[in-house]
């Protein structure tokens, strides 16, 4: 990563975490671009900052990366909190009412359908969520 941050604690930090990564020089001009960027980043940073910790007492590492010679951004988010593959969770069926859809999945499905790939690994004791996207 040549652009990253550690966030701790991250308890109410959301925005400062989004905008930390909206700001990075990897982060193309292209607004229908950064319209899906800034998405599935809010969704990713939204899911650490609510579920990795009890109370949100916990740190958050964010950052970026641009291949300058294939174009592709790469931002990553590790943290130390729950183990949680975002990615074994099944995609909700969106073809149902939201009365008959159950709770949760959508931020996730929306991060698979907005970026080119998303890699779950647990290293180290840490989540480490990787989202890469050809601009």
């Amino acid at each position: 990563m040549l652009m990253k941050k550690r966030f701790n604690p991250i308890k109410d930090k959301s925005g400062e975490i989004i905008d930390f990564l909206m700001a990075s020089p990897d982060i193309p001009d292209d607004e229908t671009l950064r319209f899906k960027l800034r998405l599935s980043i809010e969704e990713a940073v939204e899911n650490v900052v609510r579920y990795a910790y009890d109370g949100g007492i916990g740190w958050l590492e964010a950052g970026t990366s641009l291949d300058h010679d294939s174009l592709i951004l790469t931002i990553e988010l590790r943290d130390a909190g729950v183990p949680f593959n975002p990615l074994e969770r099944k995609d909700p069926d969106i073809t149902l009412s939201i009365e008959d859809r159950e709770v949760g999945g959508l931020g996730i499905f929306l991060c698979k359908k907005m970026m080119d790939t998303i890699d779950y690994r647990y290293e180290d004791g840490n989540n480490v969520l990787t989202m890469t996207k050809k601009c």
